[in-house]
């Protein structure tokens, strides 16, 4: 058995740990057994290098103990990692870790059809299952007046709805101006397809090219720019190159995010 062996060394005699200090740009120290005072401007692994009040800068090894902080004696080390940026929602919300999509709310937003479904869900997806909206395509607005009198919309079954080329004199406008419900929000975009909704920057195009009328605009736009005419391969291709709300217009986005506001908003 292996017997205890007291350390009888004078307290005053130990050797006193030598506290850690991570070099941050900024502080100040000096070099241990040098006359050298700067500023940490940079720390890599192993060595860091200071500036003096000279702009002098100078290299110097992490040793422990090798310099003196306000006079006392540290050991610079490594600063840790600055932590993460908050992760967003490719809208741009704060994302919520492990939440759970809430049970969908009475109230619904309505867009036209599939594509600008598709492309709501990919950028606001995450944040409309957070608040328990669901988003269903009308294939067309022509019915609208007879869908909201379906739908019955109340203060805590609110109803949104997105509408492609609502531009003033438009059948679009028309069709909008005839619902007149305090519990309907009706916005929209200029644009004639939600296609141009996606900014032409995302796509790597200079600008959507202009289709004459008379023709069908996303024929037209697939021949413009050399794409196949299958024009729901060419969706998929426009869809795959969204990644968040940067990649879309201001315009869609005001909208949306005024629909996602309506039907969640307090009673």
């Amino acid at each position: 058995m292996r017997e205890y062996s007291p350390d009888l060394t004078p307290q005053w005699k130990r050797a006193k740990a030598v506290p850690e200090v991570p070099a941050d740009p900024g502080l100040v120290v000096e070099v241990a057994g040098t006359d050298f005072c700067g500023a940490v401007v940079a720390c890599e692994a192993g060595t860091v290098t200071l500036e003096d009040r000279f702009d002098k800068r100078r290299v110097f090894p992490l040793e422990p103990g090798g310099f003196l902080l306000d006079g006392a004696v540290v050991t610079l080390v490594r600063p840790s990692r600055a932590p993460a940026a908050p992760a967003r929602t490719a809208s741009g919300s704060l994302a919520v870790p492990g939440a759970r999509a809430r049970v969908a709310r009475a109230g619904r937003i309505y867009v036209e059809g599939r594509h600008d479904a598709e492309l709501v869900e990919r950028v606001w997806g995450d944040d409309l299952r957070v608040e328990g909206v669901v988003v269903e395509y009308l294939e067309g607005i022509d019915d609208l007046p007879a869908v909201v009198a379906a739908f019955a919309p109340a203060p805590d079954a609110r109803l949104g709805v997105l509408v492609d080329h609502l531009v003033p004199g438009s059948k679009e406008s028309r069709i909008a101006a005839s619902v007149d419900c305090p519990d309907v929000l009706i916005v929209g975009h200029p644009y004639v397809d939600v296609w141009q909704a996606v900014k032409p920057s995302a796509l790597g195009i200079a600008a959507w090219p202009v289709v004459p009328r008379g023709q069908d605009w996303k024929t037209g736009v697939c021949r413009a720019l050399g794409w196949p005419g299958n024009t729901g391969a060419a969706w998929q291709h426009i869809l795959s190159r969204v990644t968040s709300y940067k990649d879309l217009e201001p315009t869609l986005l005001g909208a949306v995010e005024h629909l996602i506001d309506h039907v969640t908003a307090p009673r």
